[in-house]
């Protein structure tokens, strides 16, 4: 981080890192999040007055210390908390000196405050939101939106998962390899899960939150290097690396959203791509074969053809099909009808729309009437592509897809008879 960045970007960046080494040290989630929020906005205001300290991080844990050993103090009435809060004051000024304050970021507090967030004792919902809150910095209200529940639902939901943590007893530590490898999938599908909703962000006026994409593919290359000969990990950060490497051609200046067909391919980061590219052989050679190196392969298909018209869909859709037969994702099958409908017929398509139609996971999903308008316009059936896309546009929560999506539906009516 330079002394440039911006505060709000800097704390952003910090706050993982501190929550994981505010937890390590005195073990109480809900107390260590209180005390880093309050630390973040005396951070805003005094830096803004005296500027970034020297080291940033150092200062944040102090502060943050500080105000969580107040309110130990508050909690005194239980005897064990008095002993620890006195402890805490005997050690003095020395408790803000050692290497856990002063030194270079640990990364692994970030790593292991993930992992305790994808505990095996809570829900996958549950671990999704918890992660995003402690480790993506998404307030309540915004995970609730991205979730379609109300914000008192989502607090809860969150307020259990830290109790049941607490009462797990499992402090932060970074897991053995036995259970690293028993929590593998879950961890794999919670950092997926993360960097989509930083990816093609739910809802809101943004489009994506790179930082918040950013932060799941550095995770991901740590669970990489910790796990280097496990395939899946390298075909999901083959799969983020592949698509993060497109962000700045996914939204005009203005912010709105363009479609990958339409992108400037000479915005795409060519190092990350090569990379993902790279990524992707190395998975595939590793022998198994799992959803995401599937993925990323289609990714990767994406990623080699110069214009989109040069795209080989046969070839996808023929990846979409394996994709399918070994994963229950209603998504997936909506990527092969428009795979299918770019590489053979836009009827072969909407048949494959049409039998997802008694699906209740995706069943008047703005996705699927989106995917059907876009068929039907193939077809030219404009009317009905208009509807479908006017449809679709009422259904999403995101503003960015919602004005695409109009837009689409007016050029459609424009194009017609």
């Amino acid at each position: 981080m330079t002394p440039k960045q911006p505060t709000e970007d800097l704390l952003r960046d910090l706050a993982p890192q501190v929550l994981g080494a505010l937890i390590r040290r005195y073990g109480n989630f809900d107390l260590a999040e209180e005390a880093l929020q309050e630390g973040m906005i005396t951070a805003t205001q005094q830096w803004a007055k005296k500027g970034i300290p020297e080291n940033p991080r150092g200062w944040l844990i102090r502060v943050s210390s500080r105000r969580l050993i107040d309110s130990l103090r508050s909690e005194s009435a239980r005897k064990r908390r008095e002993d620890k809060t006195a402890a805490m004051e005997r050690q003095g000024p020395e408790m803000f000196t050692t290497p856990l304050e002063t030194g270079p970021p640990r990364e692994d507090d970030t790593l292991a405050l993930f992992f305790m967030c994808c505990h095996p004792s809570l829900t996958s919902a549950s671990q999704v939101a918890v992660t995003l809150r402690a480790v993506g910095g998404l307030t309540t209200a915004e995970i609730a939106r991205a979730h379609l529940v109300p914000e008192a639902t989502m607090a809860q939901r969150i307020s259990r998962a830290k109790q049941t943590i607490r009462d797990s007893d499992v402090g932060l530590a970074m897991p053995s390899r036995e259970e690293l490898n028993e929590r593998l999938r879950t961890v794999l599908h919670v950092l997926y899960l993360v960097f989509n909703e930083g990816y093609s962000t739910s809802t809101g006026s943004d489009h994506q939150r790179t930082d918040l994409s950013q932060e799941a593919v550095r995770l991901t290359r740590m669970v990489s290097g910790l796990m280097p000969d496990e395939p899946e990990v390298k075909g999901l950060l083959a799969l983020m690396v592949l698509n993060h490497g497109r962000r700045h051609a996914r939204t005009s200046p203005e912010g709105e959203l363009i479609p990958l067909e339409e992108q400037d391919r000479s915005l795409w980061d060519r190092d990350l791509i090569n990379e993902g590219l790279k990524l992707v052989e190395v998975a595939f050679e590793m022998g198994t074969v799992g959803s995401y190196q599937l993925q990323a392969a289609i990714a990767a298909i994406h990623a080699e053809a110069a214009t989109a018209a040069e795209t080989d869909w046969l070839q996808i859709s023929g990846l979409y099909l394996t994709l399918e037969r070994i994963s229950d994702n209603p998504m997936v099958s909506l990527g092969r009808a428009v795979a299918v409908g770019k590489a053979h017929d836009p009827r072969g398509g909407l048949g494959i729309l049409d039998q997802l139609e008694d699906d209740k996971r995706i069943t008047g999903h703005h996705r699927m009437y989106a995917v059907r308008g876009h068929l039907l316009e193939m077809l030219g059936e404009l009317g009905e592509a208009e509807h479908c896309y006017r449809e679709a546009a009422a259904r999403t929560t995101s503003l960015p897809e919602q004005r695409y999506l109009h837009r689409r539906a007016s050029e459609v009516k424009e194009a017609g008879p």
